[in-house]
């Protein structure tokens, strides 16, 4: 058995090597344009020393090349990726003085993927209006690279086949163009960060397989097309900092597998926090900070129990937080409703499950009783909020910051009870101060009663 194996091995050796040798090389136009993109982003490398052989079988990490089922077939470059992200990504990594000449890329028919990362940060770099990249990418990443200047427009063009398109940090300009609605393999178009502006086009609603839509941190304005309210697969719906107006469409419940919205700090006008919200299950993350949309906080609550992350901060509301709120959202690790004019008392059950809360800016009022869980993480102090006392005495480890302020209530329903007064801070003890305390307590009791 064992000559056997040996001999199997043996054979399988000389069969991969024999189809090694069969293999043919990278197109030759393909290999010269990559070695001058590759001078381009950083001539400071020796890339055709470091690298002399066929690309396909010996290239910097970032070039992946497809290789062909059959014999005597032409392997192409479908994957390029540049800019250092991390020793486990260790792309090609652009010099300081990054250029670019882009119609190197017409010689890659096949390529798939093309990702830039951190490269052009001086020299002003733009697409030539005639220029179009393969139309066989589907995706398409460009990310912190604040020098590339040039029209959306001019570098989508053609590009049907996208599925992924992600620009960040870049310095793209223009509107979005209506003809997006023919990329209908799209699953994800985040442009966070350019400089973007315009109209949506109701068009985009068509994308019915989008799954991610980021448009946050750019110059968009006017009203938002009721045609979103169609992308039935959503997941992420980012729109933050913005100049977004009018009301926000009620068309958004059609968005049945939303987990994540961010319309916050626009111009959203005073129509109240959406009631379609409580329509729209599967929501985790929702955050309207900014906007002032006014109005009391509308009992919604009892369908969002998912909701592990709220953001109403800055919107102009009034009257108190529905108990609701305390009973159905269990599952909060952050909410904001600081900088409103919300009265009344805080619900106990928003203490007793909540996360991280922030409350800061009110005219709240009422005892406060806090769990071990949320102390340390309540922000109530900075101004308002006058009519709020402290009801019970945390055993905590450091003092909360954002209790700084909070008074001890004056009366309790325990007779006898010990009454604070005086300076406003929150009582920490560790715990075996505090069965220290309680034990000299007891032995006076006894004492003074004569048992």
């Amino acid at each position: 058995m064992a000559v056997l194996s040996i001999l199997l091995s043996l054979l399988l050796t000389t069969t991969l090597f024999s189809l090694s040798h069969q293999q043919l090389p990278l197109d030759s136009s393909e290999q010269e344009s990559l070695y001058q993109i590759l001078h381009s982003l950083n001539p400071t490398i020796s890339w055709r020393t470091l690298f002399p052989d066929d690309l396909c079988l010996s290239a910097p990490h970032g070039v992946v090349c497809d290789y062909p089922t059959q014999l005597n077939q032409t392997p192409h470059i479908v994957q390029l990726s540049f800019g250092y992200v991390s020793d486990e990504t260790p792309n090609p990594p652009c010099s300081s003085n990054a250029t670019l000449h882009f119609h190197l890329f017409n010689s890659f028919p096949y390529l798939r993927k093309l990702f830039f990362y951190n490269c052009f940060n001086h020299a002003s770099l733009s697409l030539s209006p005639s220029f179009s990249f393969p139309s066989s990418l589907q995706e398409l990443v460009f990310i912190n690279n604040p020098s590339l200047i040039s029209p959306l427009a001019s570098l989508l063009q053609n590009l049907t086949s996208l599925r992924r398109v992600i620009l960040i940090g870049n310095a793209f300009h223009g509107q979005l163009p209506s003809q997006i609605a023919a990329f209908l393999n799209l699953e994800e178009l985040t442009l966070s960060r350019n400089n973007l502006s315009g109209e949506i086009p109701s068009s985009l609603g068509l994308l019915n397989q989008l799954k991610v839509l980021d448009l946050s941190g750019n110059k968009f304005e006017a009203c938002l097309p009721d045609s979103l309210g169609n992308l039935s697969r959503l997941l992420k719906l980012d729109l933050s900092f913005n100049a977004f107006g009018c009301r926000i469409p009620e068309s958004l419940r059609g968005l049945q597998s939303l987990e994540f919205l961010d319309l916050s700090f626009n111009r959203f006008d005073s129509f109240g926090v959406p009631l379609f919200l409580g329509e729209v299950p599967k929501l985790k993350e929702v955050y309207l900070n900014g906007n002032l949309l006014s109005g009391a906080i509308p009992e919604i609550w009892e369908n969002m129990g998912g909701v592990e992350r709220l953001g109403l901060s800055e919107m102009g509301l009034v009257g108190s937080i529905p108990v609701s709120m305390g009973v159905y959202l269990k599952n909060l690790s952050y909410l904001g409703l600081d900088n409103n004019k919300l009265d009344g008392p805080v619900p106990f059950g928003l203490l007793e499950y909540g996360g991280e809360i922030n409350l800061e800016n009110n005219n709240l009022s009422g005892r406060v009783r806090l769990s071990t869980r949320v102390g340390q993480k309540l922000k109530l102090k900075v101004g308002g909020n006058r009519g709020l006392c402290l009801e019970n005495i945390m055993v905590c480890e450091s003092g909360g910051d954002g209790l700084g302020q909070l008074k001890p209530c004056k009366k309790t329903d325990v007779p006898d009870a010990v009454v604070f007064s005086g300076a406003s801070f929150l009582l920490c003890f560790d715990s075996l101060s505090l069965l220290v305390g309680l034990a000299t307590l007891a032995a006076g009791v006894l004492v003074f009663t004569g048992f």
